[in-house]
């Protein structure tokens, strides 16, 4: 269950019915050039614009594949607590990465504010050195042949 501003947010599953439809949905999302048009009661249409049309693309996927799916916005500039929390690091933690420069931010007052472009060029940039020191950890392991083969071909 997520909360927004205090308020829970219930997980919905679709019916068995809903998922036909859905599957549906995503077929004539995938359509290639297709102009997707919102029906309001009173007959009136409005195209769907691009921006709506691929996000709406992505949630329709999702649910088609029967995953759970949650709808944050995001502010663009966050505080040190909400981006340690998307950083899923501690707050001193995260302090201590501003302070060493490995992520930019502005001081307002007494306050830091993280840009979440910044924040989220951090953490893309974390997760190709961690996945490069796996491979590395990995090779190694095998050069020393404690590693097995097939392990590893089973988890790539």
């Amino acid at each position: 269950m997520l909360f927004r501003h205090n308020v829970p947010l219930e997980s919905v599953m679709p019916s068995e019915q809903e998922a036909q439809s859905i599957k549906e949905l995503e077929r004539i999302l995938k359509e290639q050039g297709s102009q997707v048009k919102l029906l309001g009661a009173n007959g009136e249409q409005i195209a769907i614009p691009k921006c709506i049309y691929q996000l709406w693309q992505q949630v329709v996927h999702a649910i088609a594949l029967g995953q759970e799916l949650s709808i944050v916005t995001q502010e663009r500039e966050l505080t040190t607590q909400q981006a340690a929390d998307f950083l899923n690091v501690s707050r001193p933690y995260l302090i201590k990465l501003l302070k060493q420069g490995e992520i930019p931010y502005i001081q307002v007052g007494s306050h830091r504010r993280v840009n979440f472009d910044d924040l989220t060029k951090y953490k893309q940039q974390r997760d190709e050195k961690r996945k490069q020191g796996l491979k590395e950890l990995t090779q190694f392991l095998e050069e020393e042949g404690f590693y097995d083969e097939e392990a590893s071909e089973l988890n790539q």
